[in-house]
């Protein structure tokens, strides 16, 4: 690693250590998005509160992508080496919170406050990057960050489930303490204390509380429009106060010296054409991501530990393809093209996926999530970069937090929607699938049942209970089961090509993206000066 990208004279022994813990935090707080579902089972069998299944994962979601923009925007302005500090001790103590929880909705608080702790940790660790190395040498690093990223989600659901067997649910939150008590020793040690640009320190709350205004009724609207659709009273409720929230939010900051948000990063073309690229990227990752483990087990009949497994060649295809990309911008200074190759290599993927079926074979299957993730991979370093070296320095922290951000919102929205596009086509596609013998024999009311939750027939439990209550032959039983693969794979792909044609708007976007020759120095004006008196 070449000296000159060492700021101050930071020892090279201070950046690897530094370096390796934060990407060691952001494992553990990437793990923990992952991690818990295989463990939902045995946690509602010890704790209750089946209906609130879903809230353990939202709780955490919610928490942190609330803190992404905030902390990265604060960060700015006091300085990384506390705020970071702080979160590792928030994620620490949530974790041990939610190990000793024995109730459900305590389980969710810890978990919400664990997210607080996990969020920080995900939006500090690219800035990180930003403070220690300069725009044309980012690459390769934020490569390596974003294949960290991946493996969290290739190791979570494994770990989670040995975790589980072996000791039990608690220790998959345990587990983190061992491992988060070296690293704030460490980071306190050796973490450079970089001060911040001199700046206006008043902290802007009224535009913080409009934020999270806009945020929370925003991720649960989201959330609960999956489950009872997108005119329900919860939702219609939810999306007016996310609206009226953001209004205020826009007038609190326009008239604010000191923004949280400063809205005149917007205006720079190529942060906004970033930001507008993850956010459709975000889109398209969350709908290969959460129905790729469904056509797996629903469509090809996989079972749930294969089905999950499946997905470990996309994301190792993410983790490969981060890596090049990152080599690539770093070696040749163009952050545009590898972000375009991404973009056409994901929509290419998610073209392929749209014409699969239930005659589908296994390799073919994987070679497009293959594809899929690949691309995926190229975006990350890509985008990060592209955002970073299009502001100052004074104002790196809130640039990389708000494409996180987006990813995130974009990841949600899409989900939301995609999910209730797979629900509509099941239903109109299953009457069209089964025989007429067997829909007169189900029933308008039956069919009705089954077409609400698709994702149950892919549960062995559910579909013997449901064939033992019809009492089909074993013929009507073998016809019911290919129409049901049939109905979901026929869903699946209008899922996978309404992403697509998403994913085109995407390429689309990026072919404005300008390429900006990339500095060779942290800030405008070179390395930030170090200050030992400043605590970040």
């Amino acid at each position: 690693m070449a000296a000159n990208v060492i700021p101050n004279n930071l020892p090279r022994r201070h950046l690897i250590i530094t370096m390796a813990c934060a990407m060691t935090g952001l494992f553990l707080a990437a793990l923990d998005q992952t991690i818990v579902g295989t463990a939902m089972p045995r946690i509602i069998a010890d704790l209750g509160g089946f209906d609130r299944y879903t809230w353990v994962t939202t709780a955490y979601l919610v928490a942190s992508t609330i803190t992404v923009p905030i902390v990265g925007r604060l960060s700015d302005i006091f300085g990384r080496k506390w705020f970071y500090l702080a979160g590792l001790v928030i994620f620490m103590i949530g974790s041990f919170a939610c190990g000793t929880a024995t109730s459900m909705p305590q389980l969710i608080a810890f978990r919400a406050f664990q997210g607080l702790g996990g969020g920080v940790l995900m939006s500090l660790v690219f800035v990180i990057v930003g403070d220690l190395f300069a725009p044309a040498d980012r690459g390769r690093i934020q490569g390596v960050i974003a294949a960290v990223f991946g493996m969290s989600s290739v190791i979570g659901p494994t770990l989670g489930g040995f975790i589980t067997d072996t000791l039990s649910w608690n220790w998959i939150f345990y587990i983190n303490l061992p491992i988060s008590i070296p690293l704030i020793i460490a980071m306190s040690l050796f973490f450079p204390s970089i001060a911040p640009t001199p700046m206006n320190r008043s902290i802007d709350v009224l535009g913080i509380v409009t934020l999270i205004a806009t945020i929370i009724p925003l991720m649960l609207a989201l959330s609960f429009a999956g489950e009872s659709g997108w005119t329900s009273p919860n939702v219609v409720i939810l999306l007016a106060v996310s609206l009226g929230a953001v209004i205020l939010f826009v007038m609190v900051e326009m008239r604010n010296s000191n923004p949280i948000m400063p809205l005149h990063i917007y205006t720079n073309p190529v942060l906004a054409v970033t930001i507008l690229a993850t956010f459709v990227t975000g889109f398209g990752m969350f709908g290969g991501i959460i129905f790729i483990p469904l056509f797996f087990q629903g469509v090809l009949g996989a079972s749930a530990t294969s089905s999950g497994s499946f997905l470990t060649p996309m994301m190792l295809g993410t983790v490969v393809g981060a890596s090049i990309s990152g080599q690539v911008v770093s070696r040749f200074g163009s952050y545009r093209w590898p972000g375009l190759a991404g973009v056409v290599m994901m929509s290419t993927g998610m073209f392929l996926l749209s014409t699969t079926s239930e005659n589908t074979t296994y390799p073919i299957a994987i070679a497009f999530i293959v594809l899929l993730g690949f691309g995926l991979g190229f975006t990350f370093p890509s985008f990060t970069i592209a955002a970073q070296n299009a502001v100052e320095h004074r104002f790196l922290g809130i640039a990389t937090s708000t494409v996180q951000f987006y990813r995130t919102i974009g990841g949600a929205l899409g989900l939301a929607l995609l999910g209730s596009l797979m629900a509509n086509r099941f239903q109109s596609n299953l009457s069209d699938s089964l025989p007429p013998e067997l829909l007169e024999r189900l029933g308008p009311e039956r069919i009705s049942e089954i077409a609400e939750n698709p994702a149950a027939m892919v549960n062995p439990d559910a579909i013997n209970g449901l064939m033992s209550r019809l009492d089909l032959s074993q013929s009507a039983t073998t016809a019911m089961l290919e129409g049901l693969r049939s109905a979901l794979a026929s869903s699946l792909s209008s899922v996978y090509l309404a992403t697509f044609f998403i994913l085109i708007v995407s390429v689309v976007i990026v072919l404005f993206l300008k390429d900006v020759p990339l500095r060779t120095a942290s800030g405008r004006g070179g390395p930030p000066p170090a200050d030992s008196s400043h605590g970040g």
